[in-house]
């Protein structure tokens, strides 16, 4: 085997050093502004793609991938780019509606 058609390690990007690059690849892209269309996309995201105790562990409850799903993982980006906490995101989650409405910050 030649030099060059050496197996060689996955390279990592220096934005996000602890994931290999493919897995940054298999990433939904995030808008480049958050519009209020785009968050109402990302809680209708994070709800329907909400996580479901499986007997192989926790799974997508939409298309029982592992949790977080891509989907889901984009939704929460989304929505903490909007100016969302942790726990708001979670409240959403929990409510169960995919058409609940962003709540919106303060002053925002």
């Amino acid at each position: 085997m030649s030099s060059s058609t050496a197996h060689r390690a996955p390279t990592l990007t220096p934005t996000r050093a602890a994931e290999p690059v493919g897995d940054v690849l298999r990433e939904i892209p995030l808008p480049p502004y958050v519009t209020g269309e785009d968050a109402q996309f990302a809680v209708r995201a994070v709800v329907v793609h909400a996580p479901r105790s499986w007997s192989g562990g926790t799974v997508c409850r939409n298309d029982a991938s592992p949790h977080p799903c891509r989907l889901h993982r984009w939704g929460v980006r989304v929505l903490a780019l909007r100016g969302l906490r942790d726990a708001e995101i979670a409240a959403l989650i929990e409510r169960g509606d995919p058409t609940a409405p962003v709540p919106t910050r303060p002053g925002a």
